[in-house]
């Protein structure tokens, strides 16, 4: 039994802190038109944003990432998150830590199939925008790409650029408002 308390202890307590930071409770999940389960929109407030330290792996292997990602895409019939990123980028370390965060990472992999493109010093993996129609001059780049190809949020492929100085829900947002389009 007084596990059961120090447990009860500690779910009150959590709630409490992440209320304090601004983090909302989940609504329950909504189901789709097939019967799929789907989450809400992350509601996180204010909550802090942890920089990633390292979310862009070697640029080598980002072509096969990239076309694991549609092939996962398709399977699943999410779309594709591309972040063309650089670890030397505060703003793509930030928004890799939105992308991360507790309370949103499931939502983010419920909706997109996400891959991250390091472009180094705008000297690699250029080619890989370029086939979306995209030309990288600042990071990040967000690209949501439906699993065929189509890239939904071609006129504010920059709008993350600033993502320090962004809310965590402002991004939250920003995403699901590309997500929703077709």
């Amino acid at each position: 039994m007084r596990s059961t308390a120090f447990f009860r202890t500690l779910l009150l307590a959590t709630v409490l802190t992440a209320s304090a930071a601004g983090v909302t409770q989940p609504a329950a999940a909504q189901s789709t038109a097939s019967g799929a389960a789907t989450l809400p929109v992350p509601q996180i407030g204010s909550a802090p944003i942890t920089a990633v330290a390292h979310p862009y792996a070697e640029p080598e292997g980002a072509q096969a990432a990239v076309d694991a990602a549609f092939a996962e895409a398709r399977k699943t019939g999410r779309k594709v998150l591309i972040d063309f990123g650089a670890n030397w980028c505060p703003d793509c370390r930030v928004l890799a830590g939105v992308l991360t965060h507790p309370s949103v990472s499931p939502w983010i992999e419920q909706t997109f199939s996400v891959v991250s493109v390091n472009v180094d010093h705008f000297n690699k993996n250029m080619d890989i925008a370029k086939k979306f129609g995209i030309t990288i001059k600042a990071i990040p780049v967000a690209l949501i790409v439906t699993p065929e190809g189509k890239v939904l949020n071609a006129d504010e492929t920059l709008a993350l650029g600033d993502a320090r100085r962004m809310s965590g829900q402002a991004v939250v947002d920003m995403l699901a408002e590309w997500a929703k389009r077709s």
